[in-house]
């Protein structure tokens, strides 16, 4: 997803273990990838492709300015956790489904980091087609025409019709044409699409504040309309092929509503290095993790 502008900013965005054991899952798979001797592992080619969500902006250390992409987001996690793994990483903050095939500023398309070299693909996508940024900022604004109700819902659903749940509609076959194309460029490749993390409180209950600018009754609003996207991808990916990663279940607590230590997505005034309502370490981290997880098992 895109971050909320920020001073200084080029762009707008927009178990070690458990790996090995994914890696040798992948090898099973696909027999061309097994090793001709123990000396010579296979090395897992792995291309990440993604928004903000992965590339996690302003989190230390950044390594490309232009897409506010950090050395330590989910996709070098995960990488780093298998010696056996080769990571390209073309992530880039405020990538849309678009981005996926045609230049995103001085970036090249995306999927052209994908051959048919590649044994693994993660995908984090579709915050950006939704307008998540610009629903964010509207939400913003309206809360103080109404602090305790529901002003960004009322808005949004104002017309007989909810736009962000038709953004979402009009969004998976988007998701679904990038599912296609990576398979059709690595066609022996994992693909894994990853979901967005516990954005609000999973009870529905705000946090109101200077720092967290939302109505009251919003926050429950904007909780299922996050679920309504990650239930899109989940579907996206069983029907095109590709393994849904859950990062929500695994960080419900930790959304910007937690307490600082807890708090695995930074409010709109961050206290840790990150983006605004992006994750910080801890929360790629749990991204890692989720991902690290499905790749150790096959089903």
């Amino acid at each position: 997803m895109r971050r909320l502008p920020t001073s200084g900013a080029k762009r707008a965005p927009a178990m070690g273990a458990a790996l090995i054991s994914g890696v040798a899952a992948l090898a099973t798979a696909h027999p061309a990838m097994a090793s001709t001797t123990a000396h010579h592992p296979h090395r897992v080619d792995y291309v990440a492709l993604g928004d903000s969500y992965a590339s996690a902006p302003l989190v230390p250390d950044q390594v490309d300015v232009d897409c506010q992409r950090s050395s330590n987001n989910y996709p070098s996690l995960v990488a780093r956790s298998s010696a056996a793994t080769t990571l390209t990483d073309v992530t880039c903050s405020g990538a849309t489904t678009a981005d996926m095939t045609t230049p995103q500023g001085t970036s090249a398309p995306q999927l052209d980091a994908v051959n048919r070299h590649t044994d693994l693909v993660t995908l984090t996508i579709g915050g950006n087609d939704i307008g998540f940024t610009t629903v964010m900022g509207t939400c913003a604004k309206l809360s103080a025409t109404d602090p305790a109700g529901a002003p960004c819902r009322d808005h949004l659903t104002g017309s007989g019709t909810d736009q962000v749940t038709e953004s979402i509609a009009a969004t998976a076959p988007k998701v679904a044409a990038v599912i296609r194309g990576i398979h059709h460029r690595a066609p022996h490749a994992r693909v894994v699409l990853v979901g967005y993390p516990d954005i609000f409180p999973e009870d529905g209950v705000g946090c109101t504040s200077a720092s967290v600018p939302l109505a009251a009754g919003d926050f429950a609003y904007l909780r299922d309309k996050e679920k309504e996207l990650n239930s899109m991808l989940a579907r996206q990916a069983r029907l095109g092929g590709a393994k849904y990663v859950n990062t929500y279940a695994p960080t419900v607590g930790h959304d910007l509503c937690a307490p600082a230590g807890e708090r695995w997505i930074e409010t709109f005034a961050p206290q840790s290095p990150a983006a605004p309502l992006h994750p910080n370490t801890r929360g790629e981290s749990a991204m890692a993790t989720a991902v690290k997880l499905a790749l150790a098992h096959r089903h």
